[in-house]
């Protein structure tokens, strides 16, 4: 099963650039996960037509906040994956949403603005990165989780511009 994974959007209205990336991207993805930070609760509408989980992240709007959880928890085909933005300074922050999670087999998380597909300790960490925003990163990304017998995570370099 392919899952898009997108964060920090950080966008106050609906945006061409961004639906285009989800066009080109998403496309075939069955369920979509938002790491926090879409700022307005609109964003969400991209993704129509697809089974969608968000939670709010530190930049997000009091109606977002009030909408959406701080950290969920999915089981997709067996697989429980952990979905939380994260806080604070970004080093050292993925043993701070570790401990959030209990038994789990992937946390999707974002903040950073950078993008990690890392296993530690049998829990794969993956944050997308940002496909709007630079500022801590030297590329715009999204990702894709590959669910099956495993969880394999995949960063998308957004080379072009869009």
């Amino acid at each position: 099963m392919k899952i898009g994974v997108i964060s920090d959007t950080h966008l106050r209205f609906r945006d061409e650039q961004l639906e285009k990336i989800v066009e080109d991207h998403f496309a075939d993805a069955e369920i979509i996960l938002h790491a926090g930070d879409l700022v307005c609760l609109d964003i969400l509408d991209i993704f129509a037509g697809k089974e969608v989980y968000a939670v709010s992240g530190n930049m997000d709007s009091d109606e977002v906040v009030r909408a959406l959880p701080s950290k969920r928890i999915i089981t997709i085909k067996g697989h429980q994956i952990g979905l939380i933005h994260g806080w604070g300074n970004p080093s050292c922050i993925e043993d701070r949403i570790r401990e959030e999670f209990d038994d789990i087999e992937c946390i999707v998380y974002g903040h950073t603005h950078r993008a990690v597909s890392e296993k530690r300790n049998g829990t794969l960490f993956f944050n997308p990165g940002s496909p709007t925003d630079r500022r801590f990163s030297p590329y715009n990304s999204v990702g894709i989780l590959d669910v099956n017998e495993t969880i394999q995570g995949e960063v998308i370099r957004l080379e072009k511009r869009y």
